[in-house]
């Protein structure tokens, strides 16, 4: 391995390893500073609302509390986007689905035993 005296140069890929993380300095595929980021913990109430705000107009459903590791996250994000027939991502432990769906959603949610809340109006 190649180090440098310069603090400001550090190793990011390996022909050997792969990608390295820049926090532990290990391969990406070894690397356990991503795996502790779990979800964190709600009150078990699944929250349901529409946001336009820096969206420039366009409305999304958001899905927040849903106390899921971010492989069932995104399953999940899967199941209701096809359910919808829409786009969406998953960001920061949130599930976001393109426009107003926040009824079918909240049928969805619960059919997969989910306790669902609307919530912002």
């Amino acid at each position: 391995m190649i180090h440098f005296s310069d603090n400001n140069s550090r190793l990011v890929y390996s022909t050997e390893k792969g990608r390295i993380c820049q926090k532990c300095g290990k391969a990406q595929d070894a690397c356990q500073c991503r795996k502790k980021a779990a979800a964190a913990p709600g009150d078990g109430i699944v929250r349901i609302k529409r946001e336009t705000k820096g969206r420039k107009g366009k409305g999304v459903t958001l899905i927040t509390g849903t106390g899921l590791d971010p492989e069932a996250l995104k399953q999940l994000a899967k199941q209701l986007k096809a359910r919808c027939g829409s786009g969406g991502t998953v960001k920061n432990g949130q599930i976001e689905i393109q426009g107003d769906h926040r009824d079918m959603l909240a049928e969805e949610l619960k059919k997969e035993g989910f306790t669902v809340k609307r919530a912002g109006g």
